[in-house]
């Protein structure tokens, strides 16, 4: 049985106190990727036409890959495709916050012309298009997921890109009065630093309300060349000089960053730390299943987070937790409210298979602390 220590109970409690019974909701955007992700199973063994078991976890089925490697063999899977949604930051986060009762808008690549999943999905909102979109099919498992991406026309969107696909003006009139813009993700967007940088000199000059956030969700970074996600670094580091920069990622992305920053540990919060040096942003999240920590210029928060053994989905958890710290920012909590705010829309994803109200957000939150004991 997990037991919160003394940091987290705080942390719980305070964020009872000031989460508001409402919200107002508001204008948020999120650019610029956009998946159409296909949610399979790996079958371990089929009894019938209609029964089977399912490879439980990612350990089975890399058991069982090195065991055909140890025996020089060839090895094949069934699959079964469960059901297809929209992913990637774009669409979990925008699904999430017009859940929470606010008005997101999308700019992504949603396809030529938009293809029937954002349709379906998001076409009460206010949608542009990039291109095509990504695909992933996204293997669950009971404690990871394995995914299969191709991505599509974000892989070479760049600034010039977005500024023709959707013009200087539409962008300024989308962003200009939002609570919070969202952004990702940089490892499948190696010119993300071109368009931060077009984000800096050309749009946010314009705007005559911007956002005071911008939340970057800089992904698996291992997948670009350090050269190449050192010379970012600097985009992204002078696109906090014109809005509060908070970027946010999880334990081996936030370790990977800390690595670039010349730092080697195991400790997850030094690791945060060294990431947030490193991006010179106002504030960096790093995000794991057991711990979650805010670091900004003016001190660090721990939080821990309770797990549960039964999930119902794990892929896009990373994401809505994104999405409850983006919330957090645009209600002006503070460090550790925020990281129970992302810990509470996480949790009861994961539980649920779909992300809460923000009545289930205040709910999850309040009842933070009794998870612990349910593990």
């Amino acid at each position: 049985m997990e037991t919160p220590d003394e940091t987290t109970v705080r942390a719980v409690e305070s964020c009872r106190d000031t989460l508001p019974e409402t919200v107002d909701g508001g204008r948020v955007l999120f650019g610029f990727d956009g998946y159409i992700d296909r949610v399979r199973e790996f079958v371990s063994e089929r009894q019938s036409a209609d029964a089977y078991e399912r490879v439980p976890t990612l350990e089975a089925f890399a058991d069982r890959v090195n065991d055909s490697v140890e025996a020089e063999s060839s090895l094949s899977f069934e699959w079964l495709q469960a059901n297809v949604r929209t992913g990637g930051h774009v669409s979990h986060l925008a699904r999430a916050f017009d859940r929470i009762g606010f008005e997101p808008g999308v700019v992504g690549c949603l396809g030529d012309p938009v293809e029937e999943p954002f349709v379906e999905e998001f076409g009460h909102l206010p949608l542009e298009t990039l291109g095509s979109p990504g695909y992933t099919d996204a293997v669950e498992f009971d404690d990871g997921k394995l995914m299969l991406t191709e991505i599509g026309a974000l892989m070479t969107l760049d600034w010039a890109g977005i500024e023709s696909r959707v013009g200087l003006d539409r962008l300024a009139e989308l962003v200009d009065g939002t609570e919070l813009v969202g952004m990702g993700y940089w490892s499948e967007m190696p010119e993300l630093p071109d368009v931060a940088r077009g984000l800096r000199e050309e749009l946010w000059p314009t705007l005559s309300d911007p956002p005071e956030t911008l939340l970057l969700d800089p992904g698996d970074l291992r997948k670009r060349e350090p050269e190449v996600v050192a010379a970012g670094v600097e985009q992204v580091s002078a696109l906090d000089d014109a809005v509060r920069v908070v970027a946010s990622a999880n334990r081996y992305e936030t370790r990977y960053l800390a690595r670039l920053a010349g730092v080697e540990s195991d400790d997850f919060g030094r690791e945060s730390q060294a990431a947030f040096d490193h991006l010179g942003v106002s504030r960096f999240a790093g995000h794991g299943i057991e711990e979650a920590h805010l670091i900004d210029d003016e001190g660090a928060a721990t939080v821990g987070v309770p797990r549960t053994d039964d999930p119902v989905l794990t892929t896009s958890s990373g994401d809505h937790f994104n999405a409850g710290l983006a919330l957090a920012h645009v209600l002006d909590l503070g460090r550790a409210e925020s990281l129970v705010v992302g810990n509470a829309v996480a949790g009861h994803f994961v539980r649920n298979g779909s992300p809460p109200t923000y009545d289930e957000v205040r709910t999850f939150a309040s009842e933070y602390l009794d998870y612990f004991d349910a593990t």
